[in-house]
């Protein structure tokens, strides 16, 4: 099994509301993915509620491989979800690793 973890920082010149609105709509996005790409065995966003740490938003699935990893990235509705950010987001830290 792959560990999929990916942190991503807004913008700090978003509003309030606005930086809330992105954050609800990718995380509704991505939590709705499985229905959609077979390859992922689960996935989870968490909004930082600690306004002390730099990143904002984490990004938490579990893939058998990361081939399966690969082809989740690449999936028109990974990109779709993931283009909710495009405007929003100032940093992204990913890591994948064996679990």
């Amino acid at each position: 099994m792959v560990k999929h973890i990916v942190l991503f920082k807004l913008k700090e010149t978003l509003a309030a509301e606005e930086k809330a609105d992105v954050m609800c709509r990718f995380k509704a996005a991505i939590e709705a993915l499985p229905a959609k790409i077979s390859c992922i065995r689960s996935i989870f966003v968490g909004v930082n509620m600690n306004p002390a740490e730099e990143w904002d938003l984490c990004l938490e699935g579990t893939f058998d491989s990361l081939e399966d990893v690969k082809a989740y990235s690449a999936h028109p509705d990974h990109l779709a979800a993931a283009s909710i950010l495009k405007d929003a987001k100032c940093g992204r830290a990913c890591a994948d690793y064996e679990c």
